[in-house]
């Protein structure tokens, strides 16, 4: 099986999964894993690697934005198979480790279902894992403020509202952000395209996730990597302001 892998900048992919996507930074044998998709995305998040010419034994760490199965899906995974310490900010350790689940529930979804794209997508949701139990046993909070010492030097953003620990993760050596459910560029449920908030029924606290786009604005970069939709080019402060207005 081969993945939807794009090299969108020097030892940086973003990959496409099945409705969701995750990136790889490379830096010599080492990568650095961020999101890793459905759990119905495991061969794809596997092959995905290879295709970058490296190994789920070269993965330095996972670091998830935010513990909804789509993006949390191969993370214990990787770490009961291969050893690989999963990071998460401090808030949303105990979502990782399910403790709790905030989600949208599948009532929220059916009374959405009159929504163009939301049943398809929910039925894709439900065949690659959306609902399974997929909990990290040992998930860790940053160690430290500041650049992680990972490769792509990853620096963690708190961006709360889709969930209470959302993070996205500045590369300021590349000038992107990986945005993930912060601030996306598609989805299959949306009808337009482009910078734009998740529909309401995914964010836990809509009125932090528009504050968390205010965060989002004040980065420096031109390459946004969205946790789902694809590459969008241009200042990330035009995309996060696009997105709030889409928003009002």
């Amino acid at each position: 099986m081969r993945a939807d892998v794009h090299q969108v900048a020097d030892g940086t992919y973003l990959v496409h999964g099945s409705n969701t996507n995750w990136v790889i930074l490379t830096e010599g044998d080492a990568v650095t894993l961020v999101d890793t998709g459905y759990p119905g995305d495991r061969e794809q998040v596997l092959a995905s690697l290879a295709q970058v010419g490296s190994s789920p034994e070269a993965v330095a760490a996972v670091l998830i934005t935010h513990a909804h199965n789509d993006h949390l899906g191969s993370a214990e995974y990787l770490s009961a198979a291969y050893g690989t310490p999963v990071h998460l900010h401090e808030a949303e350790v105990p979502h990782a480790r399910r403790d709790f689940l905030h989600q949208v529930s599948v009532g929220t979804v059916l009374r959405n279902g009159w929504r163009p794209g939301v049943l398809p997508w929910a039925v894709h949701a439900l065949r690659s894992g959306g609902t399974a139990h997929v909990p990290v046993t040992a998930p860790q909070a940053f160690p430290a403020a500041g650049a992680l010492d990972l490769p792509g030097r990853p620096v963690p953003v708190h961006t709360p509202g889709h969930t209470d620990g959302h993070c996205a993760y500045h590369l300021p050596a590349n000038g992107a952000l990986i945005s993930g459910d912060a601030l996306v560029s598609g989805h299959p449920t949306s009808r337009v395209e482009g910078p734009q908030l998740l529909p309401d029924m995914f964010h836990r606290e809509r009125a932090r996730a528009l504050a968390s786009l205010d965060v989002l604005a004040g980065l420096e970069g031109e390459l946004l990597l969205p946790g789902h939709g694809p590459v969008h080019r241009g200042p990330v402060r035009d995309a996060a302001h696009r997105a709030r207005e889409r928003a009002l």
